[in-house]
C-alpha cells in the first residue's frame, strides 16, 4: 500500500478544446500547456496543471491524477499493480503509475513533475465578524470577475461498485473515511468522503468522494476547486451568470466537509464547484455515518432542484 499526498488533476473528453479553455478561464483557471489534442489548465498554485481536456468524438469524464509523496511509493505501487512506472509524456513531465481503477477510472499517481511559480492574487478579505474585528480602518470594494482558483481540492466519483471501489482506494492507496451517508438501513452505506491518510497531519475532508451510482453508469459528479474566500465564491458566480453559463446549484454551505459551495456546468455539461472554507481532518478525527437526504447535503443553500443529480 501507498498513502496519496493529494489529488493532482482531473481529466476529461470534450468534442471542442476552444469551447472548454473559455469556459475554464471564466472560472478562473489558467492555460498551463496546450496542443491539438489536449488543454492543460492550472490554478494559481505552484501545481503544473490541475485540469486535462482531451479532444474526442465525445464527451466523457475519464480519470484523476494523484500525487504520491515520493518515487518510492510509486515503484511500491507498481509491484502491487503489476505494472511499471513510467516517464511522464504529458506537459511537466515527472513520472507516473498509470492504471484502471475497480469502476474503470483511468488513474494516473504522478510524482516529480514541473511546478510554476505561483500566480499573483488578493488577499483573502479579512471579515469582522461579531467577537472578532479583524479590518481596522479598511473600506471592501471588490468587482465580479473570474475566482481565484487556489487549487484543486477534491473529486466526486459516482461509482458502480461502491465496495470495491472503497476498498482499492482505503487499501492501496491509503486513504481514509470520513464521513459516510447510509440508506434504507445503516448497513447500507452507500457514499464515502476519503481524506488522505496521513496519519496526525491535517488535510482536507475530502480529496475523493465515492457515491454509489443509482442508474449504475460510472462518470464523475463534480469536480471542486477552492477558492480566496466568500466573496471570491460570490463575485465569481456573478461573472459566470454575466457570461451565460448554467449555473446548478449555490450558494450554500454543505454539510459533510462544511465547505461553502457554488456548482456550475460547463459546456459539456459537467459539474464543477467553487468551494471555500472546507473542514480540516486527520486520521484521529470521529466518522460520522449519517441517512442519506437532502438535509444532509446543505446546512443552507437554496432549495435542491433534480437537474443537481443528473
Amino acid at each position: 500500500m501507498m498513502t496519496v499526498q493529494d489529488i493532482a488533476f482531473v481529466r476529461y473528453q470534450v468534442t471542442d478544446l476552444d469551447r472548454m479553455e473559455t469556459f475554464l478561464l471564466d472560472f478562473g483557471l489558467h492555460r498551463a500547456a496546450r496542443s491539438e489534442h489536449a488543454l492543460y489548465m492550472r490554478a494559481a498554485d505552484t501545481a503544473h496543471h490541475v485540469h486535462v481536456s482531451e479532444l474526442g468524438p465525445d464527451n466523457a469524464t475519464v480519470g484523476l491524477g494523484l500525487q504520491a509523496a515520493d518515487a518510492t511509493d510509486l515503484e511500491r505501487l507498481a509491484v502491487h499493480l503489476g505494472v511499471q512506472v513510467e516517464d511522464n509524456p504529458e506537459p511537466g513531465g515527472g513520472r507516473r503509475v498509470r492504471f484502471r481503477d475497480p469502476d474503470g477510472f483511468l488513474v494516473d499517481v504522478v510524482h516529480g513533475a514541473a511546478r510554476h511559480a505561483p500566480l499573483p492574487l488578493r488577499d483573502a478579505v479579512a471579515m469582522n465578524c461579531g467577537g472578532a474585528r479583524r479590518r481596522l480602518g479598511t473600506a471592501v470594494r471588490l468587482q465580479p470577475r473570474p475566482s481565484g482558483v487556489l487549487r484543486l481540492g477534491h473529486v466526486a466519483l459516482q461509482v458502480r461498485d461502491f465496495p470495491a471501489m472503497l476498498t482499492f482506494y482505503r487499501d492501496v492507496l491509503g486513504f481514509r473515511v470520513s464521513d459516510t451517508y447510509w440508506a434504507g438501513s445503516e448497513q447500507n452505506t452507500i457514499a464515502a468522503f476519503l481524506h488522505c491518510g496521513l496519519g496526525e497531519q491535517w488535510t482536507d475532508h475530502h480529496t475523493v468522494a465515492l457515491i454509489s451510482a443509482p442508474d449504475g453508469r460510472s462518470r464523475f459528479d463534480h469536480a471542486a476547486f477552492e477558492v480566496l474566500d466568500l466573496d471570491d465564491v460570490l463575485l465569481g458566480g456573478e461573472h459566470l451568470k454575466s457570461r451565460g453559463y448554467e449555473h446548478s446549484w449555490g450558494v450554500g454551505r454543505h454539510v459533510q466537509g462544511s465547505q461553502i459551495f457554488d456548482y456550475w456546468r460547463d459546456p459539456f455539461g459537467n459539474k464543477i464547484e467553487h468551494w471555500t472554507d472546507g473542514d480540516l481532518v486527520n486520521d484521529s478525527t470521529p466518522v460520522r455515518h449519517a441517512p442519506m437526504s437532502p438535509d444532509e447535503l446543505r446546512q443552507w443553500a437554496p432549495p435542491l432542484t433534480p437537474e443537481f443529480f443528473t
